[in-house]
């Protein structure tokens, strides 16, 4: 079961999202047969996503990320809602790129840096918020975090990780 906590700092001028999703992530290597890479990125990005769709204020508020930075993993969506349900897909379960230069698995380098994040907010008005960013370093938390700067002026860190097994499940997925 995935966890999403929440809270607040400062009078309510920090807000804090913590999530547990190793059984998210797990789940969706198993339904998409992901490599390790692949189940990292998408897991990364799924993690986000929970915690964007639980910042949501409306119960049909949904969230809609797209990224695709021209590298192999190809297009990586995520769909969530403000209960924290999450879905996700990949063009590419099956990238296989060597380890970066840390000896960790290249999402990075599977997303790639050249095209865009794309956040669309359905809130229920008459048209939908859309906000777009050009992918800034092809790593998940990095480029959401970049998106809340650029886009909606909000200062924004976001440590998201998954942590693949040598059998290739998943140990530990989560964010911040």
């Amino acid at each position: 079961m995935a966890y999403i906590l929440r809270g607040t700092a400062l009078n309510g001028d920090v807000r804090l999202f913590a999530a547990i999703t190793t059984d998210l992530v797990e789940k969706a290597r198993q339904i998409h047969d992901l490599s390790p890479t692949a189940s990292a990125a998408l897991g990364r990005l799924l993690t986000a996503g929970a915690m964007m769709g639980a910042m949501q204020k409306g119960e049909k508020d949904t969230i809609t990320i797209r990224m695709n930075g021209g590298g192999p993993a190809g297009n990586i969506i995520v769909v969530a809602d403000s209960k924290g349900r999450v879905k996700g897909y990949m063009s590419n379960p099956n990238v296989d790129i060597p380890l970066n230069q840390r000896g960790k698995l290249d999402v990075g380098g599977a997303i790639g840096k050249d095209g865009m994040l794309n956040i669309v907010k359905d809130m229920g008005l008459r048209e939908p918020y859309v906000g777009q960013v050009p992918i800034y370093t092809g790593e998940v938390g990095d480029d959401i975090a970049y998106y809340f700067n650029i886009s909606e002026q909000t200062p924004t860190a976001v440590p998201v990780g998954v942590l693949v097994d040598t059998d290739r499940t998943i140990k530990a997925a989560g964010g911040l």
